[in-house]
């Protein structure tokens, strides 16, 4: 008997019902079959953990860092009517208030104080403080994937939904979004001003596709929208003061779904996630120190009638989610090579994070934060990545130890039983990187799908960090 060919399942795969990040992605929440979980987006932590019975979770949002969530339920079994959102305060761990409909939920958004729902056909806005109030309703194009974005900065006003026609932006300007509550002793900086009003009425509508809209994102100044259509080609990045096209980034040139982009906190960069597998990184302005690639034949665009394609602007950066497999061999061997294709793919979100160095100039000030970018699977994988630079694709330094990692306290109210840091892998990523790969990322890159071609020649990012979040942690 042979028993190198036999394989096993060492757990269940881990099924992550829905993952998101908290506006300013300091933390993150998670929903499985279990119930819902809260988590430092880094350093990696597990912050607080529910356990729901009687069903299962949808939609899990987090209101900033307080300890309002909303609640949607959802699956073969929901715990809650998904006609409802729930308002769970996770300080008392109990529902507060709930919203009913007369049709399913099919999106959130919040920010201080209000809270968007999306259904089928409008959006219904509430405001919510010591009691929830309903401000208003708009109409929207059929909205089956529950698309809206909401601006969550201090002052900000902008929400976006789609437009009554199909491709077609509407912009609502709410009021003003509150600053936060000062915790602590007053600070000595002067309060923030809003912004002087324009000098005439902005856009309400901006015709952005001719097909129908896949995804929708603001940063949280809502200076900007990028919409993105189901052909998944092109990001689109509009001006929402004006409702003029800022740029237009090619993803590809076959089509895929894209999952979503998230802006750089400073606005000077996006990113964006497909169903491809794959996490672009496009550049927005000159000041972010990258550019963005463009075809050879881009110059001659301005002589010569090409298509457009050629004048298209394509990421300086990706990042490959790495497909995994849940079994092993009774042998100790794995069943496929890591480099192996693989038809599965990976669903994820990715963040933007400011990550604290640890170096600093002569006068022993601390240097600027670095952004990194923060990948969360739908199978617990949790994923650091830092963009190229010219040095860094030459090597990559040996990461810290999980020891080493520091912990600082956790910003949430009632934070609850915390556990330990989350095992670290990153000594298996380190032993088994491939030859000549920028990521040493621990499992093959997929395959390209389609005509990618133009994203090869593209740098990576680097892999600084990898771990599991789930069952690895106590919880799943």
């Amino acid at each position: 008997m042979n028993l190198a060919r036999h394989s096993i399942s060492a757990t269940d795969p881990v099924l992550i019902f829905d993952a998101r990040f908290d506006p300013e992605s300091r933390i993150f929440t998670t929903s499985t079959k279990a119930g819902f979980a809260v988590y430092r987006t880094w350093p990696l932590q597990l912050l607080r953990k529910r356990e729901i019975v009687g069903g299962t979770l949808s939609i899990v949002v987090p209101l900033h860092t307080s300890s309002l969530l909303f609640l949607v339920g959802g699956g073969r079994s929901p715990r809650y009517p998904p006609n409802k959102v729930i308002l769970w305060d996770d300080a008392i761990a109990q529902e507060v208030a709930e919203l009913e409909f007369r049709e399913k939920v099919r999106g959130l958004a919040c920010r201080r104080g209000w809270l968007a729902v999306a259904l089928r056909r409008r959006v219904v806005v509430f405001q919510v403080g010591e009691t929830v109030e309903r401000l208003g309703e708009w109409d929207t194009c059929d909205n089956a994937r529950g698309l809206l974005a909401l601006a969550t900065a201090t002052h900000s006003t902008l929400l976006a939904i789609p437009g009554r026609q199909m491709g077609h932006i509407q912009l609502v300007h709410l009021p003003p979004c509150p600053p936060p509550q000062p915790i602590g002793p007053p600070s000595s900086a002067p309060p923030s001003r809003p912004p002087p009003n324009p000098a005439k009425p902005p856009p309400t509508i901006i015709i952005a596709h001719e097909s129908a809209l896949n995804t929708l994102s603001v940063p949280p100044s809502g200076r900007m929208l990028a919409t993105t259509s189901s052909r998944g080609t092109l990001i689109r990045i509009w001006d929402t003061s004006t409702g003029k096209l800022i740029r237009e980034l090619r993803r590809g040139s076959d089509k895929a779904e894209i999952y979503g982009v998230a802006f750089r906190p400073d606005e000077r960069e996006v990113c964006v996630w497909s169903d491809k597998g794959t996490v672009h990184v496009f550049a927005l302005t000159a000041g972010s120190g990258a550019a963005n690639r463009q075809s050879t034949l881009s110059s001659l665009t301005s002589y010569v009638p090409l298509p457009k394609y050629f004048d298209s602007e394509w990421s300086y950066a990706q990042y490959r989610i790495p497909s995994q497999t849940s079994h092993i061999s009774i042998s100790g061997q794995p069943t496929r090579s890591p480099t192996a294709d693989v038809v599965d793919e990976e669903k994820c979100v990715v963040g933007w994070i400011q990550v604290s160095p640890e170096d600093h100039d002569e006068r022993g000030r601390a240097l600027p934060g670095e952004h990194q970018l923060v990948a969360l699977t739908y199978t617990g994988g949790w994923y650091r990545l830092s963009l190229p630079t010219s040095s860094s694709s030459s090597a990559v330094p040996p990461p810290h130890p999980p020891s080493q990692v520091p912990q600082p306290a956790p910003s949430l109210r009632d934070p609850g039983p915390l556990s330990t840091s989350p095992p670290s892998v990153k000594t298996i990523s380190m032993a088994m990187a491939r030859p000549r790969s920028y990521s040493g990322s621990s499992f093959g890159s997929r395959p390209d799908k389609g005509k990618e071609r133009e994203e090869k020649s593209g740098r990576e990012c680097i892999l600084r960090e990898y771990r599991r979040f789930g069952r690895w942690d106590g919880w799943g």
